[in-house]
């Protein structure tokens, strides 16, 4: 009878298990194919048609000046669009995960190898472009990023003006600083610009492309107009450069101008200066792409990452990651490096490749909500994507310091200390700090927006010293105050801290009122 029972307790086992193997198949499946959900090629045939239509009205409600180019970048657009929706169709992706291989040692250079510089014939070759299209709403900033002030009463684009002019006068060149703004930033920008008028060194401005965002349910452009409010257009990134830059007849100009080389970088970057060592590796190497990387951190696992691919070098972001290799793309042990967006670019190579067909760089799918809930989508490129379409292209593995972007009030409080101190517009490390590496910075949501924060700090403390320092809730800075060690600080709901003038938190908890714990 045991032996009876067993066996039936065991065949009643095996049914549900092979019942749970289905299920889970059938889930399996059912995932990728929702997340490979394709457009029918009729289907993408009306979509485009209805979009080339919609597109072709909205050029005719442009005013007639600015009509002309509105209609290079509605043209622009279109193929964009429709290279989504092929790719839609033909689900296409990075997904073959085991054709994806890190860069071996000549394809990722460390900087160290690279030759020291003793004179200046390829700086007058050279031409600096910044990426001046972001607001920093994330940090409650109105109007252009690079009007805030972030170093002793100086702006971004104060510090990034004192780079380039310092350049020109010692070195005794001509180097052109170029600002690509979008719409959100161009008024802003030429407002600000009208102060440097009498100084060393040459400002253009150029507006990158205004694409419509598409609804997500449809595919079909939000706008209905060309003077359609703000909320239903946005900049295409920043892989936009390339065609903004024939477009506007800029790539001709620097050329025609002798300058050869131009040197990219995003404005709130504040480690990104010219380094004439990896202008000359350029030259000597006939490189006509250099993407500069840098080390991993647990800061950086959402950052681009250089790869070979086929051959190769592609740049990899996480938006084409499929969701099951999202936690490889993230760790260290197969991607070490993300790439910092500087890029170094030969000028005769891009009009060859421009003039050869353009680029197609890989598309970035972007969703936004409207304030009452509906979805749309942002089409977007990276201007790091080029590489592949360049001869000899590679990437340098540079130092962190070339890595100081201010994307939070975390990242200012550390530029606005006494971590840093300028010189030329250049920051430098304080020779008082005793490591190389700059603490780590985690200030709460109500540290979230830059008027916040300068209402909580009466001045910058201290942290010559400091490793880490977290700080949640309600909490306000008194004068003087020195942070070492590891210091938190934590205000829980209905509770407000405030560090006294002149007070020393070294290795310390603090919460409740001035409750204070030795960590």
């Amino acid at each position: 009878m045991w032996s009876s029972l067993s066996c039936s307790c065991l065949a009643f086992l095996l049914v549900v298990l092979f019942f749970r193997e289905m299920t889970l198949f059938a889930a399996a499946n059912f995932r990728r194919f929702r997340r490979r959900k394709a457009v029918r090629p009729n289907e993408r045939s009306a979509i485009a048609k209805s979009t080339q239509s919609d597109l072709s009205r909205l050029v005719r409600t442009a005013d007639r000046v600015v009509r002309k180019t509105f209609e290079v970048e509605m043209q622009s657009f279109s193929k964009l669009h429709a290279r989504y929706l092929v790719e839609k169709e033909n689900r296409r992706e990075l997904s073959d995960w085991d054709r994806i291989k890190s860069p071996n040692d000549k394809q990722v250079i460390p900087y160290d190898y690279l030759p020291q510089v003793s004179g200046s014939a390829a700086l007058s070759k050279l031409a600096v472009l910044k990426v001046n299209g972001g607001l920093g709403t994330s940090m409650g900033i109105n109007g252009a990023k690079s009007a805030l002030e972030v170093k002793d009463g100086m702006t971004f684009l104060d510090l990034i003006v004192q780079q380039v002019e310092h350049l020109n006068t010692t070195h005794k060149v001509h180097i052109p600083l170029i600002l690509m703004t979008s719409f959100n930033t161009h008024d802003d920008t030429l407002r600000i610009i009208k102060k440097y008028v009498s100084q060393d060194i040459s400002i253009t401005t150029f507006n990158q492309s205004r694409y419509p965002r598409i609804w997500k349910e449809t595919l079909q452009p939000c706008p209905k107009h060309a003077s359609d409010d703000k909320k239903h257009w946005y900049p295409p990134g920043h892989g936009d450069l390339y065609e903004s830059l024939v477009h506007t007849g800029l790539l001709d100009r620097l050329l025609a101008e002798g300058k050869e080389y131009l040197f990219v970088s995003n404005s709130d970057n504040l480690g990104a200066i010219v380094d004439q060592r990896i202008l000359q590796h350029m030259v000597d190497t006939s490189a006509e792409f250099l993407m500069e990387v840098t080390d991993k951190t647990k800061a950086d696992v959402k950052g681009g990452t250089l790869i070979e691919y086929d051959d190769s070098m592609r740049l990899l972001e996480i938006a084409q990651v499929p969701s099951d290799h999202v936690d490889d793309f993230k760790s260290v042990r197969k991607f070490k490096i993300f790439n910092t967006n500087n890029l170094w670019i030969d000028l005769k190579a891009l009009k060859r490749v421009m003039n050869g067909g353009g680029m197609e760089l890989e598309i970035i799918v972007n969703p936004k909500l409207t304030d009452d809930g509906q979805a749309m989508i942002q089409l977007e490129t990276a201007a790091g994507a080029a590489i592949k379409h360049f001869k000899n292209a590679h990437g340098i593995n540079v130092p962190r310091s070339r890595f100081l972007p201010v994307k939070s009030c975390s990242d200012f409080l550390l530029i606005r200390s006494n971590i840093y101190s300028l010189q030329n517009g250049h920051l430098y490390m304080s020779e008082s700090r005793m490591f190389d590496s700059v603490p780590v910075i985690k200030l709460g949501d109500h540290f979230k927006k830059i008027s916040d924060f300068q209402s909580r700090f009466k001045k910058i403390p201290n942290i010559i010293d400091l490793d880490h320092l977290t700080v949640t809730g309600d909490v306000h800075f008194g004068r003087g105050v020195t942070l070492r060690g590891t210091v938190i600080v934590v205000a829980n709901e209905g509770q407000r801290i405030d560090i006294p003038d002149g007070c020393v938190l070294e290795n310390r908890l603090v919460s409740g009122n001035l409750n204070m714990t030795e960590l």
